[in-house]
């Protein structure tokens, strides 16, 4: 019987612990990652934005937005978000001809990561737009 009641117990603590109050952020982008796809600096501002929704019990607190380089600034709500509320954390890419491969930290008070800190990525290509002069005929596209 005792086993029983320190296994109730036990159980009781665990399910306690799991069911953790406070904000937590839930980012709609799959993998917490934006993929610009391949994109010209020409035809593209570089702005995209990572929606999240604070699923938690308390207003999440943005503290800090981060980029790994000077190459993506990204900014963050200066408001709280309340619980069930939507935000959002815009991204601007400089667009410089080359692979994209950036990551951004955010620091809130997030239950739901540890310290409160969440990566995110943006990947991509951004490609130099091919100019056809005037007496160029177009090249041919292969046949499927």
């Amino acid at each position: 019987m005792k086993k029983l009641l320190g296994l109730v117990a036990v159980l009781a603590f665990s399910v306690a612990s799991y069911a953790q109050k406070g904000p937590k952020i839930e980012f709609k982008a799959k993998d917490n990652t934006i993929d610009y796809g391949i994109v010209t600096k020409e035809g593209d501002n570089g702005i995209r934005s990572f929606e999240f929704k604070n699923t938690g019990d308390a207003p999440l607190i943005i503290s800090n937005v981060q980029s790994t380089c000077g190459c993506t600034v990204p900014s963050k709500p200066t408001e709280p978000i309340m619980p069930g509320k939507m935000g959002k954390i815009d991204v601007k890419y400089n667009m410089n001809p080359g692979k994209i491969s950036k990551t951004i930290t955010v620091e809130s008070n997030a239950v739901n990561y540890e310290g409160g800190k969440v990566a995110l990525r943006i990947k991509g290509e951004v490609v130099v737009k091919q100019e056809t002069g005037v007496l160029e005929k177009p090249k041919a596209t292969p046949q499927s």
